[in-house]
């Protein structure tokens, strides 16, 4: 049998399938996502929907490539998936029909899976096939070479498609070109993964079949492979991973991009431990680990006494090093070649049942995000097992190992508990969570005067303050207050004239203290757990003097499907956090606000906001519609506790109205704009 050297341009041509494949997989995952929000209402659902589709995608393609490879003759396997790849590209451009958007009441989550797997199933599913499977040709075109070398290659293009997307090609390309360049980009991988077959076949035949016969390692004569320690190794770094960015970017910080950073760090983790060996130290990386968790872990427990930025980065290093400790016990783990589809499709289940246990399940049965102190107490257990396998004089000690293990685990459970209940302190009063995060009604004390309040707070925004004692309970307060914007527009109407207010975004109901008698009141809300909130916890809902109707769902798509409402005022009150609903400012959404003022009606759009400068966007929007626009500030100043500084913009085509209520418009500078569309908008347009 000849034995043929590793041919430097097949490794160059299997390098770069593997690449374009990682990129083009992490490229569609954004781009899908944002070209279909704006269809089922703009929310994290949406993203967690897609997540979830895209990773049952990615578990069925390395089974795919499982089964493929398991096929002795390379000539069948080359040709199966030439043939799934041309049906592939039958499915092309990746651009969702109009057929799809929802048309009633459905289920969104089955709508959002069908359209997926309709318009990118079949080449995301090739797709995600092409790591195992070409790493296995890989072995057989090029012997000598290790195939694992092109995993850590293959999430450097996952990283650099994560990170260029928004700084590169969302600003640059609208969605409906980015879907076409995906296209195309498509068709010449599948060009590459065909001669990549084409030259698997060529070296099999003249080759013969690998000889698996001979082993380098244990585990690979051994056929009880250690499948539950790869998929348990899998597992703990994505559910930390999903478990740390919902701790620390919708609790903690909500800052815009954040997001990436710990999906960054969970790639590089994999980078680093399938490049060298020289970048795992077992001894190092455990006790590292060991103190990071336990850091964490006290930090949940306890008030932490550091600022946001220092938790941030404990979280992240946290994050770090749990991804090192298990990534790296997965490659010594690694088998032969001759199971390398096997332990790719375990890795995969793993990670697919850590975006489920946190995505899905961790929703319906906590009522915080306690999947994060569970998934540490997993992991200090997987480091105390790594530590004692490391160490030869623990292995000798059986008793007091097991002594250890014992007491380092009623150690993890003492912290877990107290982690639970850290949470729920005696000013709680409720806690809900679902797909949109987690809701707590908290009591709590204004100090100077001294006076009882409730607020609703979603992660560290306060979303509606109620005073509860009996001259305060129907006091607008926050964002709301008589000086605000919104406040001296619900106040400059004519008393004797009932009006018609629609409110995108419930909060707690506090804009329903500008209700009189006479008035009809239609209030927009996504999250139900917000309703329920407002109604079994605060009063502004009751006390209303006008007619109230609170109306479940996304306000774009009901306002889309009614008809006209003839608002006197409709007010905009969904941009104060960092998962900003661009669906609501785009040229398309205002089409359908004007549609529902009447001819001297009122849009008050609430743009307070740390992050993003949304002024330039509501002007653009203003001037596209022939609208007059105002910005209202208030600076609460002696009022700070009662009244919120607040940013609120008054478009209407009445003039005089706005300047009764804002003043003439003395501004002299050209205003700049930031024109939005479904198709082309981007959040780094308008970041401060």
């Amino acid at each position: 049998m000849e034995n043929r050297q590793p041919s430097k341009s097949g490794s160059v041509l299997f390098a770069v399938t593997i690449f374009t494949s990682a990129f083009l997989l992490f490229q569609v995952q954004p781009l899908l996502a944002k070209f279909i929000l704006p269809w089922f209402g703009g929310t994290p659902a949406v993203w967690t929907m897609c997540m979830l589709v895209f990773q049952m995608l990615l578990f069925g393609g390395y089974a795919y490539a499982h089964l493929l490879s398991s096929l002795k003759s390379v000539s069948r396997q080359a040709c199966i998936h030439a043939a799934l790849l041309a049906i592939a590209a039958l499915t092309l451009p990746i651009v969702p029909g109009a057929e799809w958007k929802p048309v009633g009441d459905e289920a969104p989550g089955l709508r959002i899976t069908l359209l997926l797997l309709a318009t990118v199933g079949v080449p995301y599913f090739l797709l995600s096939s092409t790591g195992p499977l070409l790493q296995k040709w890989f072995s057989t075109a090029c012997p000598g070479s290790s195939p694992y070398r092109l995993y850590a290659l293959s999430n450097t293009g996952s990283l650099l498609a994560l990170v260029s997307y928004p700084f590169a090609f969302e600003p640059v390309f609208s969605s409906t070109a980015q879907a076409w360049l995906w296209s195309v980009l498509f068709l010449v991988f599948a060009l590459s993964c065909l001669m990549c077959g084409w030259k698997t076949a060529n070296s099999a035949v003249i080759s013969g079949p690998s000889d698996d016969a001979s082993c380098s390692a244990p585990t690979d004569c051994d056929v009880r492979l250690p499948r539950a320690r790869w998929f348990m190794l899998s597992m703990l770094p994505s559910i930390m991973l999903l478990a740390t960015t919902n701790e620390v970017c919708l609790d903690i910080a909500v800052v815009p991009f954040l997001w990436i950073i710990p999906l960054t760090l969970y790639l590089l983790s994999f980078i680093l431990t399938f490049e060298s060996d020289r970048f795992y130290r077992r001894r190092l990386t455990t006790t590292i680990t060991a103190v990071s968790l336990i850091s964490t872990m006290i930090m949940l427990s306890m008030d932490c006494p550091f600022g946001v930025v220092v938790q941030i980065i404990l979280f992240f290093a946290n994050l770090f090093a749990v991804c090192m400790l298990c990534h790296g016990e997965l490659v010594r783990l690694k088998p032969s070649p001759k199971h390398l589809t096997s332990f790719y499709l375990t890795m995969s289940a793993g990670g697919a049942a850590g975006g489920l246990a946190v995505g899905l399940l961790a929703p319906f049965v906590f009522k915080g995000y306690f999947e994060l102190p569970l998934a540490i107490l997993a992991c200090l257990l997987v480091c105390i097992g790594t530590y004692l396998r490391d160490d030869k004089q623990f292995q000798l000690r059986v008793p007091e190992a097991t002594t250890l293990k014992f007491g380092m685990t009623l150690v993890s459970l003492f912290f877990v508990y107290f982690a639970f209940f850290a949470q729920h302190s005696d000013t709680v009063k409720d806690v809900e969570r679902n797909f949109y995060g987690v809701l707590r009604v908290e009591d709590d004390v204004l100090e100077s005067p001294i006076r009882p309040m409730r607020d609703m707070v979603h992660g560290r925004v306060v979303h509606g303050r109620q005073f509860t004692d009996e001259q305060g309970r129907r006091e607008p307060s926050t964002y709301y207050s008589h000086s605000s914007g919104i406040g001296k527009a619900l106040q400059a109407s004519d008393e004797n004239k009932p009006r018609r207010i629609g409110v995108v975004g419930l909060g707690a109901g506090t804009l329903a203290v500008y209700g009189r008698t006479g008035d009809a009141m239609r209030f927009y809300e996504i999250n139900p757990d917000v309703i329920s909130l407002a109604r079994k916890h605060f009063t502004f809902l009751g006390d209303c003097k006008a007619q109230i109707d609170v109306v479940p769902g996304d306000a774009r798509l009901v306002l889309e499907r009614e008809s006209d409402q003839h608002f006197d005022v409709l007010v905009l009150d969904a941009f104060s956090g960092d998962a900003i609903p661009v669906h609501l400012l785009t040229s398309e959404a205002m089409q359908i606000y004007t549609r529902h003022l009447t001819d001297n009606g009122i849009l008050a759009v609430h743009i307070s906001n740390s992050y993003f400068d949304l002024e330039p966007v509501v002007r653009a929007l203003a001037e596209d519609s022939g609208l007059d626009a105002r910005v209202q500030e208030c600076n609460c100043g002696a009022d700070a506790g009662v009244a919120f500084d607040s940013v609120w913009m008054l478009l209407s085509h009445d003039v005089h109205s706005l300047d009764v209520i804002c003043g003439p418009d003395t501004s002299k500078a050209p205003h700049r704009v930031v024109y939005w569309t479904d198709d082309r908008n981007n959040l780094l347009n308008v970041l401060r």
